[in-house]
């Protein structure tokens, strides 16, 4: 906690300022460019946030906040096409048509994270990030979810960067990873070589915590 996870995050997709350094998404330097540059940009980066509770406005039904990514990045499409493409990304995260008239407030932490893959997931994006995104889940729904975004990346071929501070979650979900303290990158490998054979000391305490 504190190590800068969730500010890297951020910061890739342009939420955050950032004062130094660059950042590429294919040819374009995202660092460089300007709010409307960025905006044709956005559909392609997309992000699911921590708190399943917080991150969906409680004024707006489930139609409401799944149309509007669509009306401000599809506007010139149709309200029937819309509306298909919302059933869609519903039946893809295991909910149905009947959420759309019901508010944010009506469901469990689980299902509003399904809602917000479903928002992150209309626009196809190429770039996911999860920040945390089981993290306020009992351990049962966690797995739910953790198998969901797994199917899901088969499903849309996104880049997946999920932030986790849960080495066992880390561990299910990434093919690398990436360890960081005090906002510095400690060490990066593939998963199944960091975790058997951890180069930096940091690294190895962190696993020594959880293992032993």
């Amino acid at each position: 906690s504190g190590s800068g996870k969730t500010t890297l995050g951020k910061a890739i997709l342009r939420l955050l300022p950032t004062r130094s350094g660059e950042i590429w998404f294919g040819d374009h330097l995202l660092t460089k460019l300007n709010e409307g540059e960025l905006r044709s940009l956005r559909p392609d980066l997309q992000m699911v946030f921590q708190d399943p509770f917080s991150s969906l406005n409680p004024k707006f039904t489930i139609h409401q906040l799944l149309r509007e990514p669509l009306l401000i990045h599809h506007r010139e499409q149709s309200s029937e096409i819309h509306d298909a493409r919302i059933a869609e990304v519903l039946q893809q995260v295991d909910l149905d048509e009947t959420v759309l008239s019901r508010y944010p407030k009506d469901f469990s932490g689980g299902q509003r994270q399904r809602i917000g893959l479903a928002r992150a997931l209309l626009l196809r994006p190429k770039i996911l990030v999860c920040d945390e995104s089981v993290s306020a889940l009992d351990v049962s729904v966690q797995a739910q979810v953790l198998n969901l975004i797994k199917e899901l990346q088969e499903t849309y071929a996104f880049s997946l960067l999920f932030i986790s501070h849960d080495l066992a979650v880390v561990r299910f979900i990434a093919d690398r990873v990436l360890v960081m303290q005090k906002g510095k990158m400690v060490e990066i490998a593939p998963t199944d070589k960091l975790f058997k054979a951890p180069q930096e000391a940091y690294t190895r305490q962190l696993l020594d915590a959880v293992l032993d």
